[in-house]
C-alpha cells in the first residue's frame, strides 16, 4: 500500500515563496503610500492591507514561477544557479516539495488574494480593480504559457510594469483616484527592479538558452547585457530629477538619488565580471540594494517634501 506524501509544513510553505524577495514589494507599496500622504491622504489601515495584500500577491506569482519553470525544466537544466538569487527556490529540484504541492499552492494564495483585493476596493474605488486585474495578468503572463514572457526577452519589461502597478495601487487605496505623482515616481523604482531581474539572468543565461528561455541575456550576450543594466541603471536615476525639474514631485524625491552610487558601483562589477560566476554574488547584492535603498529614501523624501 502506497503513503500519500504530507503536505507541506507551514515553514516550508514560506520558504517557498521566497520571503528574501518580497521586501522590495512592501517598499513599492510604501512608495504609494507616502505620494498619498504627501496630498494629504492616508489610512493606516489600508495602508497596511494594501502592503500585506501586495506580498501575497508577489508571493503567488514567485511560487507560480516556480512551478513553471519545473514543467518547462528550465529549473532542472540550471547547474550554475547563485542561490538564493537565481534559479527559483530550488525546493523542487531538491525533492522538498513536488510540483504539483508548489501548484496548488500558488493558486491557493491566488484564491485568496483576489476576493480580498476586491474587498478592499470596495472601500477604496474601482480603480483598483483595473489596477489588482492588470497586476494578476502580468503575474500570470510572466510564467504561464502560451505568453511566458520571461521566455521572451520580456520578462523584465513586465516585471518593472508590475512594480509601477504596485506604486499606483498603494497610492489609490488613499486617495481613491488617480494621480500622476504615484506614477512618476514609480518609475525609477520599476527600473530598478528590471535590473534585478536582468543581473539574475547571467548566471542562468546557459540552462535558460538550453531550454529555449530567451532572456535578455541569452539574446544580447553578457557584454551588451551588461551596457543595457548600466543604461536602466542611469535611467532610473534620471526620471526623480526629471520630475522633481518638471513639478510633478517635490523636492524631497531628490532623496532616491541616495542609491546611485550603488548602481553605479555594481554596473562597474558586472561589466568587468564578463561572466564569470564567481565575481556575480556581489553586483548582484548591491543591484537589489539600490532598488530598496532607492524606494525607502524616496518614500521618506515624499512624505518630507
Amino acid at each position: 500500500m502506497s503513503v500519500a506524501a504530507a503536505a507541506p509544513s507551514l515553514s516550508l510553505k514560506v520558504r517557498m515563496t521566497r520571503p528574501g524577495f518580497l521586501t522590495i514589494t512592501a517598499v513599492a507599496v510604501l512608495i504609494g503610500v507616502a505620494s498619498a500622504a504627501h496630498d494629504g491622504h492616508f489610512e493606516p489601515m489600508r495602508a497596511a492591507v494594501s502592503v500585506l495584500l501586495a506580498i501575497l500577491a508577489h508571493a503567488a506569482a514567485n511560487v507560480l514561477n516556480d512551478y513553471h519553470d519545473a514543467l518547462n525544466g528550465a529549473d532542472a537544466a540550471n547547474r550554475t544557479a547563485i542561490s538564493p538569487f537565481t534559479g527559483g527556490s530550488r525546493l523542487i529540484q531538491n525533492g522538498e516539495v513536488s510540483v504539483r504541492d508548489t501548484g496548488r499552492l500558488a493558486w491557493a494564495l491566488a484564491a485568496f488574494v483576489v476576493p480580498a483585493g476586491i474587498a478592499l476596493a470596495v472601500f477604496s474605488g474601482p480603480g483598483l480593480l483595473a489596477i489588482g486585474l492588470a497586476g494578476l495578468l502580468l503575474g500570470w503572463a510572466y510564467s504561464a504559457p502560451p505568453l511566458a514572457l520571461m521566455k521572451r526577452g520580456l520578462g523584465e519589461l513586465t516585471v518593472g510594469a508590475s512594480w509601477s502597478l504596485l506604486v499606483m495601487g498603494g497610492d489609490y487605496v488613499q486617495r481613491a483616484e488617480f494621480s500622476a505623482l504615484p506614477l512618476t515616481a514609480s518609475l525609477g523604482l520599476a527600473l530598478l527592479v528590471a535590473n534585478i531581474l536582468l543581473i539574475n539572468g547571467f548566471p542562468d543565461a546557459a540552462s535558460d538558452a538550453a531550454v529555449g528561455k530567451r532572456t535578455l541575456v541569452v539574446r544580447l550576450g553578457p557584454a551588451a547585457a551588461a551596457l543595457l543594466y548600466r543604461s536602466v541603471a542611469l535611467t532610473a536615476h534620471a526620471l526623480p530629477l526629471l520630475g522633481v525639474v518638471t513639478g510633478v514631485l517635490p523636492l524631497g524625491a531628490l532623496a532616491a538619488l541616495l542609491s546611485l552610487p550603488l548602481s553605479l558601483r555594481a554596473a562597474h562589477l558586472l561589466a568587468t565580471a564578463e561572466g564569470e560566476l564567481s565575481r556575480l554574488p556581489d553586483p548582484i547584492r548591491l543591484t537589489i540594494a539600490a532598488a530598496t535603498v532607492h524606494g525607502v529614501a524616496l518614500a521618506v523624501g515624499l512624505i518630507a517634501g
